[in-house]
């Protein structure tokens, strides 16, 4: 921080959501090294909300004692390693490097200066859209990899930083409090996609062997509807890269086994693992949907939906689902807004006629999920057509019949065509949340609140929507 110019300095305090300081600052032409001098009664001159005077005093305080420790560190490290070498040799001289490297990053880090077409959206504080977004997370992984003296490989610690960075500096990217998430997952996966295919780079090989991905091998997977743990593995020990002859017979094989009803869904897997390259890319480009699951027809597939989800955000969507509902559908009925409403007065009906627990929780969690739009106020004919014709072009449930055990029918629908059906609601809800990941399809404003309660508590966000 010593070394910062002005410009620097200002940029930081941006970044802290100090930004009215900066005219002040430039006036002063406060550098780094004239803001670690300040005193008390300089930054009350400097300052005139106590508040932000305080944040200032705290900032630099903060930064000066990890400069402290740092310097206290390096000379532990200068002159204990010959009185003491046992106490930082092996994984404790490791662990010092760490907090070295984390102590710089916190003091330092500065977002890089993008691009001009970049600067422009961001300027107008227009969320980018698919393409762009790739832009802003590619100059933040080109600049990570300088910051980390080339490695491929930063910690949870520094990408927490450099995402908090992009947020603070632009808060209108964080998408209704989704975006920390959303942002660090594509930062994460932008490094594995560099990381792919090196194979000369010694800590890269290195990381390989110990995770244990070996070229050419694939491990065996069974098929299972709910367990998808293994999915990311299968992945990342596949081949990179397929073209021309390759890539049509792995699509061919997929569309004849599609027609079969004794399917090898462990083969299913395994191409399926090694065409996701060509698939994300035609749906990033905007392909329209009937190509797409005209190439890869397993889309239609529960599991393959759900199991396409885990590979680009590693949840389990069935999983956290069907956690949500337990959680949350007594709370949901209870609510006022939703007591006169046709679906709860039918749900009330049917609880009369059935005494088993079973039956009666799969009711009450079938009629929370479709109250949800209710609960937040939203339109209801985007997110479920109870017992009516499908209208909307999103992503939409179809439901039949929802409390009678022996003829319901749920099913989900994309530009009003059916894409797959389902045993039961709670399935149905966990395909339409993927849905709208799985071909990136952009929310409906009338129905954004309900979906952003729910992907706030499949993303595990630190402060979820409120019910």
């Amino acid at each position: 921080m010593e070394s910062w110019s002005v410009e620097q300095v200002c940029n930081w305090l941006k970044q802290r959501n100090l930004g009215e300081l900066v005219p002040k600052f430039r006036e002063e032409e406060v550098s780094g090294a004239a803001l670690l001098a300040l005193n008390d009664r300089m930054v009350q001159q400097l300052v005139k909300k106590i508040g932000h005077q305080a944040m200032l005093m705290d900032l630099i305080k903060k930064y000066q004692q990890q400069k402290s420790r740092l310097e206290s560190l390096t000379y532990c490290c200068e002159t204990g390693s010959q009185k003491f070498p046992e106490v930082i040799s092996g994984k404790n001289l490791k662990s010092f490097f760490a907090i070295h490297k984390t102590l710089q990053w916190t003091s330092s880090y500065a977002l890089p200066d993008f691009p001009y077409d970049v600067k422009c959206i961001l300027a107008e504080k227009k969320c980018p859209d698919h393409s762009m977004r790739i832009r802003i997370i590619e100059f933040l992984q080109a600049d990570m990899t300088k910051y980390l003296e080339g490695s491929l490989y930063p910690n949870s610690q520094q990408y927490n930083i450099v995402v908090n960075a992009l947020l603070q500096a632009y808060p209108f990217l964080d998408e209704d409090g989704n975006g920390f998430l959303l942002w660090k997952r594509a930062l994460k996966d932008r490094f594995k996609y560099i990381r792919r295919p090196i194979e000369d780079d010694e800590q890269v090989l290195r990381n390989k062997c110990k995770f244990g991905h070996r070229r050419g091998q694939s491990r065996k997977s069974s098929f299972s509807e709910n367990k998808l743990d293994d999915v990311q593995v299968q992945v990342e020990e596949k081949p990179a890269h397929l073209k021309g002859s390759a890539m049509d017979l792995h699509i061919k094989w997929l569309n004849q086994e599609y027609m079969k009803t004794q399917r090898n869904w462990e083969e299913v897997d395994n191409r399926m693992n090694v065409t996701i390259e060509i698939r994300r890319k035609m749906i990033s480009e905007k392909a329209p949907l009937k190509d797409i699951l005209r190439l890869f027809p397993f889309l239609r597939c529960p599991y393959q939906l759900f199991r396409e989800f885990q590979l680009l955000t590693h949840i389990d969507i069935y999983k956290k689902t069907v956690e949500i509902l337990e959680i949350y559908s007594d709370n949901i009925l209870s609510l006022y807004a939703v007591r006169n409403n046709p679906i709860n007065i039918m749900l009330q009906e049917n609880l009369k006629q059935h005494t088993e627990e079973d039956v009666l929780k799969y009711m009450k969690m079938t009629a929370a999920c479709l109250l949800l739009p209710e609960v937040f106020g939203d339109d209801s004919s985007l997110f479920a057509a109870v017992n009516e014709e499908v209208k909307a072009v999103t992503p939409v449930l179809e439901v039949k019949n929802p409390f009678n055990m022996n003829s319901c029918e749920f099913a989900l629908y994309i530009e009003k065509e059916e894409l797959a059906q389902f045993d039961d609601c709670t399935m149905a809800l966990a395909a339409l949340v993927a849905a709208f990941h799985v071909f990136d399809i952009p929310c409906p404003k009338r129905i954004h609140r309900t979906l952003n309660f729910l992907e706030s508590l499949v993303f595990e966000v630190r402060n979820p929507a409120a019910l």
